[in-house]
């Protein structure tokens, strides 16, 4: 239901794995490499995580969001390693009985991986520096590691 992958996602199979006879809607939300961050032009992502531990937590999420919004099935998956401008770097699918819960539940799983699951993000800007947005720590661990 939730995993790490360092190929792109293709959503279509997230989706067929998602559809049932008994949903009555189905939201997805792509996440996707932009080029810019904060005013400043981006490059490139990186993405890392500490992959056992991010599988077993965005499971907890899924589960989580199949019990509170009474949901047929949802799947996230979120790409790790280097990313170009364009690619999908995560992807959920939520089908559900009715609508609303499933527009729900999409953004509960989204926001709750975005806020729990050990997943780092490091921006490759056009200017040839980087920077690890949302993660102070991960930023000062690796001062303190050279």
């Amino acid at each position: 239901m939730f995993t790490i992958t360092e190929s792109p996602i293709d959503h279509a199979a997230l989706r067929e794995k998602t559809l049932s006879d008994t949903a009555g809607g189905f939201v997805s939300f792509e996440g996707w490499v932009r080029n810019h961050h904060q005013g400043r032009a981006v490059d490139s992502l990186e993405y890392s995580a500490y992959v056992s531990l991010a599988e077993k937590e965005g499971s907890r999420v899924i589960e989580e969001a199949l019990e509170k919004f009474a949901l047929t099935a949802a799947h996230c998956e979120h790409r790790i390693g280097h990313l170009a401008i364009g690619d999908m770097a995560v992807c959920v699918t939520v089908s559900a009985a009715h609508r609303d819960a499933a527009f729900e539940a999409c953004r509960y799983i989204i926001d709750q991986t975005k806020s729990r699951v050990p997943i780092w993000k490091k921006e490759h800007y056009t200017d040839g520096t980087t920077a690890w947005p949302h993660c102070a720590k991960c930023a000062e661990g690796i001062k303190h590691s050279h």
